[in-house]
């Protein structure tokens, strides 16, 4: 396989398999280090969003206003863009509220909660919600890869971190339900499998049909689904896992990060 094709799947790959960080998290901690992870949500929700705006949106008008002109490849990447937000908006209202992933769990709760069979059905739903998110952050982390590999990289990492709170928020209903570690974390591994799904699926479907047009506008959807992610989801749990200061100075740290890597990157 072509090394420019296997690095995005591998990417991709790493990043929907972070669920399973936050399930063996879950099982080998005693308590959540709050302040980091609000820190590391915020540095996420920042990469994504200096990404999205800087480079993405950019790119995106740079490749369509270059096939159709200045005015008509404007709006397409402004069409585009919103579509992308619309898109992962509509599957987030397709997840019912109470399965939510993205509402904010720690570790303690493995103490706090009482075993109930119950929870199983909250554990896997919450795993086929996470997997239906996970299905089109695939999708961009891959499209974006095969175009860009440092941007891909980014997108990556910011996702894998965006991940590892999902992955707690499968393995705690589900081990308090069975009583079975094993089980809470492939599930929870499971739930990540999704990600590498979607990019295989842009792989066989979207590549053949490639062109400027198409990867403008993929580049300027990725760019809608990427702001949505990080201002419904990661910013809110990053706040409502620590101190509101925390997780703003995680998000200028990842857009900073961001800033110096693409100026040395050129």
């Amino acid at each position: 396989m072509d090394s420019n094709i296997l690095y995005p799947l591998l990417m991709t790959l790493g990043a929907g398999l972070a669920t399973g960080i936050g399930s063996a998290i879950a099982f080998f901690t005693r308590r959540t280090n709050k302040r980091l992870l609000s820190f590391s949500l915020g540095l996420s929700g920042g990469v994504m969003i200096y990404v999205s705006f800087v480079e993405l949106f950019q790119q995106s008008q740079l490749a369509l206003t270059a096939e159709w002109g200045q005015r008509p490849g404007t709006a397409m990447t402004v069409l585009c863009f919103f579509a992308g937000i619309l898109l992962i908006g509509i599957i987030d209202r397709l997840v019912p509220s109470v399965e939510n992933p993205h509402e904010a769990h720690r570790v303690e709760e493995m103490e706090e909660q009482p075993r109930n069979p119950k929870l199983m059905r909250m554990g896997v739903m919450t795993a086929l919600a996470i997997a239906i998110h996970n299905f089109p952050e695939g999708i961009a982390t891959f499209t974006t890869a095969v175009d860009n590999a440092t941007l891909g990289a980014a997108i990556a990492v910011a996702i894998a971190i965006h991940n590892i709170p999902e992955g707690i928020a499968v393995s705690i209903p589900v081990y308090y339900a069975t009583g079975d570690r094993v089980k809470a974390f492939r599930l929870s591994l499971l739930s990540g499998v999704a990600e590498p799904v979607g990019a295989l699926l842009a792989w066989l479907v979207l590549m053949p049909f490639m062109s400027t047009t198409l990867m403008g506008c993929i580049l300027a959807g990725v760019a809608g689904i990427m702001v949505f992610i990080s201002i419904d989801e990661l910013l809110p749990a990053a706040r409502e896992y620590g101190e509101a200061h925390i997780s703003i100075y995680g998000v200028v740290t990842g857009m900073a990060v961001m800033a110096v890597s693409l100026l040395m990157l050129g």
